[in-house]
């Protein structure tokens, strides 16, 4: 059945709108091969973009044929909704403790080993009800959806038993359909191994038994994740517990060379969607995921949180990779949770380009996720937006973070920036 022309909507003009189209899905990317549309509209329909264009000629049809017209009257930059391809936003409690030790001379892995980072907060989110957990979730989401972002992919990995694991998840689902940003959830109760279990591989052999059946069998998560490294799980571990997760129909990505290498072969030998981390990635690691085909997804914020240096995101461009940014957000490592601003950070450290960056935070963390549908405004993508109060797109991460954007369209609703609630206004 064809849409009556006015469930169609008219927005502009802007005066640019970043389309992120047309651009390789790997490698680097120069500023010339950005599509800017300048004095542009976009037509939408329901939760699509429909049309993109010139605002002049599209008004003039909007006009013509009766469609819904919504004017803009400010200096506005149009991007796609960003996306934040790896977090842990489900969590209990703070680790400020951690990161009072960190400061004073310890590191993660001392913490680690001492009984403190994560299952500190595996204690406080299994004492958790669901009902706190989709508390603090809503309210990160709020934070997320206000400063631009979209689409999140959300961990399990704090509950480490299989009903607390399945609390997350449900919690994860849950909060997914009660406000606009997308959560994606990914079961990682391969965070590390829990104190009830002696060794590392009857922890595996548990979940593989006991709970992935239930994640798929509820359609809890698609996704599965396990952390390698020397607290957390070996290689052949992984590539075992990997194995079995995909034969059961699951995707998998990989907590990888965040300290060590060793996560990136793992995650190139069972082809992995994406390797997230990579602080300790070498050329060979590179190589690896490069003719694996897997998404290198780098975490500034933990890097930030962590005091330590940045993923080699400029290497892994020049070695052929897709690159996507994530903030990581979770309790200990990496409690900013500020997409935006870390991005633009690692860019300037890294000496991204602003089409590399911005690439990093849409089409291509899209492509992390495995996800389609949006990272691009283009006809047929969904009607994922944010309007950044500028003239130019390259304010938004010359701001380094502290440009916000003034309205955000997620599936075609439009939510204005306002704190502490965001604004719905219709359609």
């Amino acid at each position: 059945m064809q849409a009556s022309p006015e469930n169609y909507l008219l927005l502009g003009p802007f005066h640019q709108i970043v389309t992120m189209a047309s651009l390789p899905a790997a490698g680097p990317l120069q500023g010339h091969q950005l599509e800017v549309l300048e004095q542009a509209g976009i037509v939408l329909l329901g939760e699509k973009i429909v049309e993109v264009g010139t605002y002049a000629p599209l008004a003039q049809k909007a006009q013509a044929l009766g469609y819904a017209v919504q004017e803009l009257t400010e200096p506005l930059v149009l991007l796609p909704g960003f996306i934040d391809a790896h977090t842990h936003l489900c969590f209990a409690g703070s680790r400020a403790n951690d990161y009072a030790q960190r400061v004073a001379g310890k590191t993660y892995l001392e913490i680690a080993r001492n009984g403190g980072g994560i299952l500190d907060t595996v204690r406080k989110t299994r004492a958790a009800s669901p009902e706190e957990l989709a508390q603090t979730l809503h309210e990160r989401c709020q934070q997320h959806l206000s400063e631009g972002v979209t689409t999140c992919e959300v961990k399990s990995g704090y509950g480490l038993t299989v009903a607390d694991e399945l609390k997350m998840l449900e919690v994860i689902n849950q909060v997914h359909q009660e406000q606009p940003l997308d959560l994606v959830p990914t079961c990682l109760a391969a965070h590390m191994r829990p104190p009830e279990f002696s060794q590392s591989g009857d922890y595996l052999t548990h979940i593989v038994q006991e709970l992935l059946p239930q994640v798929k069998a509820r359609g809890l998560a698609q996704r599965v994740d396990i952390f390698v490294e020397d607290t957390a799980f070996t290689e052949s571990e992984a590539i075992e517990f990997l194995q079995t997760a995909k034969a059961l129909g699951f995707d998998v990505t990989v907590h990888a060379d965040q300290f060590s290498t060793g996560g990136s072969q793992v995650a190139a030998q069972v082809g992995a969607v994406s390797a997230d981390h990579l602080e300790a990635s070498d050329a060979t690691a590179m190589a690896h995921l490069k003719e694996a085909g897997v998404v290198a997804t780098v975490l500034p914020g933990a890097s930030l949180g962590l005091g330590m240096h940045f993923a080699p995101a400029r290497q892994l461009l020049d070695h052929g990779l897709c690159v996507a940014v994530a903030t990581d957000w979770n309790p200990g490592s990496a409690p900013m949770g500020d997409l935006l601003l870390q991005a633009a950070l690692l860019g300037a450290a890294q000496k991204l380009t602003i089409a590399e960056t911005l690439a990093g935070i849409t089409h291509r963390a899209a492509l992390a996720l495995g996800l389609t549908d949006r990272g691009i405004i283009a006809p047929g993508f969904l009607a994922d937006l944010v309007a950044f109060p500028t003239s130019h797109y390259q304010e938004v991460l010359y701001r380094q973070g502290k440009l916000k954007p003034v309205i955000i369209w997620k599936r075609g609703r439009r939510y204005n920036r306002e704190q502490p609630l965001l604004s719905r206004q219709e359609p």
